[in-house]
């Protein structure tokens, strides 16, 4: 195909790479590229209401399906894609964004929504260019769309105004995109090193992040030979807990006590594919191997007695043969045992519902994990949303969870739900929303409704921001400025036109879930939810308990003992477990 203009010339790389859609607001400086999108027929334009959401979207969808594509236009534009594009980038999402800028001949004018696409995206991509003339565009183009691909990560070709519309100028080697799939593991001498190591110890345990999804078969059967429990991250929770007869849950602020346990009382702990950020659960005395594709990683969470690059699955195919079988089961029978009671602990919260208008946030999980389909993909909001997620959802071996989980950003859910559901339309797609989430937004349901999209929206509205209250309390404070006096989402959503309902009683909630995941078309459940409900983590120090005392006491002294007795309530089960 012959490109007339730079436009023409960039859609024809963008479905070269496989890009079927752009998330974006058009005008002024992208209007050309609307158009050629137009003319084309082979990209869909999807018209969201905010670039972030873009940006969430196509993050979202990057992490499904391998590669996509958002744009904003000049200078606020392109601004309101940075939240979404760190988000994607600490993911690890192969995301190309097109910043179109004022015109070429404007620069260093400070001319009207001038920004400096270098300056802006340098912190949240693996390459940030912008081309001038149209010569240089196909080979800016096509280094972008390879660093997104092979570096796994968010490129951003700045795009003036001016240069959309200038014919375009062939490149005989800038029209192709190229797939590699390289072996990678440690040499020889390395995985020997290894398996001596694992061979000479019989409490080992297993920690594994989504580096190692593609590798589930080969860390069960290591784990077995081992006899070792298998613990792991929220982002490696969907593609390691499922069929694993030896996993014991997650660690860190939303794990549990399980994983910790194990972890800390483990003589050798290896690190599969995980860049774990929380330093303070990573145990300190005991033998410590990480193996990673990206060896800048190693030993930056923990000292390591080992450092190892490779692709998990490579690594432990070569590694397995070098494995002796372990007769002594004591340690992993221990740990197992634990976690059984753990999950006990964890169903209390299920058993109890909750009362009218005070809904257990932890019943609302189990129940949309019992009733989703073995294949449905979950977003999560950052917050307490992110906790019941974590600890109630289960894995299947087809479901896929996104969320914000190495930027955290608040209000992630719905955007992402919105690529989820373009890049999966044969899959049921539940946002888990936060009230704090969805109201920073709101304006995107109508992107959902725009086009259809069979999203289920279920918000968790207990009128506080609940992970922030949380914070506060273990630190001694008393929680201000964290209640929020919330409209009634499911009339918002109604007049946006998405069918929407209101549960304020915990015997209907199965109900309402039902309705929603068996509607054709997408609805929107607003949960009244207990603001008190905490998410205790896996370890409470001294420290915690002590600031939470020193909370409630301040609480009493304020006059707010209602609530000190609303939070006790809720959470006497919490207390009964830390006593």
């Amino acid at each position: 195909m012959f490109s007339n203009t730079v436009s023409d010339q960039l859609v024809e790389m963008l479905v070269q790479s496989g890009i079927k859609r752009v998330y974006a607001v058009t005008g002024d400086s992208l209007n050309f590229v609307n158009d050629a999108i137009r003319r084309s027929g082979k990209i869909e334009w999807i018209h969201v209401r905010n670039e972030e959401t873009g940006a969430f979207a196509a993050g979202a969808e990057a992490q499904l399906n391998g590669i996509a594509c958002c744009a904003g236009s000049s200078g606020p534009g392109h601004v309101h894609l940075l939240n979404g594009l760190y988000d994607a980038h600490k993911s690890s999402a192969s995301v190309i964004a097109i910043a179109s800028t004022c015109h070429s001949t404007e620069f260093g004018t400070d001319s009207f929504q001038e920004t400096n696409t270098i300056k802006l995206f340098d912190d949240c991509s693996c390459y940030n260019q912008i081309a001038v003339t149209p010569k240089q565009f196909p080979r800016m183009f096509q280094a972008a769309i390879q660093n997104a691909i092979h570096k796994k990560g968010v490129a951003v070709i700045g795009l003036p105004g001016d240069i959309t519309d200038m014919p375009a100028e062939q490149s005989p080697t800038a029209m192709h995109v190229y797939h590699s799939n390289p072996i990678i593991r440690p040499s020889d001498a390395e995985l020997i090193q290894l398996a001596e190591l694992l061979n000479a110890h019989s409490k080992i345990t297993i920690f594994c992040g989504i580096g190692a999804a593609d590798a589930h078969d080969e860390i069960v059967l290591l784990s077995k030979l081992l006899h070792a429990p298998v613990g792991y991250s929220f982002k490696g929770k969907m593609s390691i807990q499922y069929d694993n007869p030896n996993e014991i849950g997650m660690t860190g602020l939303l794990g549990l006590p399980s994983a910790f346990q194990s972890m800390h009382e483990s003589e050798v702990l290896l690190l599969l594919g995980t860049d774990f950020p929380y330093s303070d659960f990573m145990p300190v005395k005991n033998k410590i191997i990480q193996i990673d594709t990206a060896p800048e990683k190693l030993g930056r969470r923990a000292k390591l007695d080992m450092g190892l690059c490779g692709n998990i699955k490579d690594t432990l195919l070569a590694l397995l043969p070098h494995i002796k079988q372990q007769s002594d089961n004591t340690f992993l029978t221990k740990q197992l045992e634990e976690y059984s009671n753990v999950k006990k602990q964890l169903n209390n919260y299920v058993d109890d519902a909750g009362k009218i208008d005070c809904i257990h946030p932890e019943f609302v999980a189990s129940r949309i994990d019992a009733l989703s389909t073995q294949d449905a993909i979950y977003t999560v909001d950052t917050g307490m949303t992110c906790v019941w997620a974590a600890r109630y959802l289960t894995a299947t071996g087809k479901r896929t969870l996104l969320g914000s989980f190495n930027h955290g950003s608040m209000a992630n859910a719905m955007p992402q739900s919105i690529g989820a559901a373009l890049a999966c339309p044969d899959r049921q797609v539940i946002a888990m929303c936060g009230d704090g989430g969805i109201s920073m937004m709101l304006g995107d349901i109508m992107t959902i409704v725009q086009y259809k999209l069979p999203v289920k929206l279920i918000v968790f509205n207990n009128h506080s921001l609940g992970m922030v209250k949380l914070e506060m309390e273990v630190s001694g404070l008393p929680d201000w400025q964290t209640t929020m006096v919330n409209p009634d989402f499911s009339k918002i959503a109604e007049a946006m036109g998405m069918k929407a309902i209101t549960v304020n009683d915990p015997t209907k909630v199965d109900e309402a879930l039902l309705q929603a995941f068996s509607y054709d078309g997408p609805m929107l459940l607003n949960v009244i939810t207990d603001p008190n409900a905490l998410a205790m983590p896996p370890k409470i120090t001294f420290e915690q308990m002590k600031g939470m005392a020193t909370s409630m006491t301040k609480l009493m002294l304020n006059g707010r003992m209602e609530e000190v007795w609303k939070t006790i309530e809720s959470n006497k089960k919490h207390m009964k477990d830390i006593l």
